[in-house]
């Protein structure tokens, strides 16, 4: 599923946020917020700069390197479009494949299959790594296992039924790594309510700023957004403006 994505303009950054959610009919919480340029008054209007945002909204994206595991239920039941069909011949065509591209890399391995899972119209086959030195294959923060995994993807691109995706995990790193990051989404969203003040992360790649966001969107007291281009993208942690937190007005007049 293709992601919506716009860009908008305003005098500030909060109005080219306004401004984009209104176009997307959705709320803050259901989007990702790259800040594009930060708006400047400058002095009598001399040097003034827009705000520009672009606003992507979040979902299941069939092009990322993760997608979240979705478990059957009333949305899967509303689905009416057709279930793909994927068999155990497909199944096992993925395992083959990726034992052979391994046995290339000379990487010692056993592959099975963990499991397949249909969530409304795509399906995953899950696939598991076992073997000696599997830190290799991992790489730093998963490089290594999502290139291999963007490998084979393109690789059965023809070969398995259409809007059917082979994920590749090992010895559960997947699962290991997201509750990595959700402690850390939690930690950093205490630590922005108790002092009042954003936190910026380290670089992730697309997949783990999306657990991110999802970890923190329902969080009343933080918001989060993603800056920087690339491999330098990361998610910024930002408390949310509360009646508290705002200046008290005193009323006071001229004259």
């Amino acid at each position: 599923m293709e992601s919506q994505t716009v860009e908008a303009h305003g005098r500030t950054t909060e109005e080219a946020i306004r401004s984009a959610l209104d176009q997307l009919g959705v709320a803050r919480d259901e989007v990702e917020i790259e800040v594009l340029a930060e708006g400047r008054s400058g002095v009598f209007g001399v040097g003034s700069q827009e705000a520009r945002v672009r606003v992507t909204v979040l979902g299941e994206d069939f092009d990322e390197e993760e997608v979240e595991e979705g478990q059957p239920g009333e949305a899967e039941e509303e689905y009416l479009g057709p279930r793909v069909q994927v068999s155990d011949e497909d199944a096992e065509k993925a395992r083959d494949t990726l034992e052979q591209m391994l046995d290339l890399l000379e990487f010692p391995n056993v592959v099975s299959v963990r499991s397949v899972e249909r969530d409304r119209g795509m399906a995953n086959i899950l696939l598991d790594v076992a073997g000696d030195d599997v830190g290799l294959l991992i790489g730093r923060h998963g490089e290594t296992l999502a290139s291999v995994q963007f490998l084979l993807n393109t690789c059965l691109g023809q070969a398995l039924p259409r809007s059917t995706r082979v994920i590749v995990d090992i010895e559960h790193y997947r699962d290991r790594r997201e509750q990595s990051l959700r402690g850390i989404a939690l930690r950093m969203a205490d630590r922005v309510r108790r002092e009042r003040r954003s936190v910026t992360l380290q670089p992730m790649p697309p997949n783990e700023r999306r657990i991110i966001h999802l970890t923190l969107q329902s969080d009343p007291y933080v918001s989060t957004e993603s800056t920087g281009e690339g491999p330098d993208r990361r998610v910024v942690v930002s408390p949310k403006p509360t009646a508290s937190a705002r200046r008290p007005s005193y009323g006071y007049r001229r004259g």
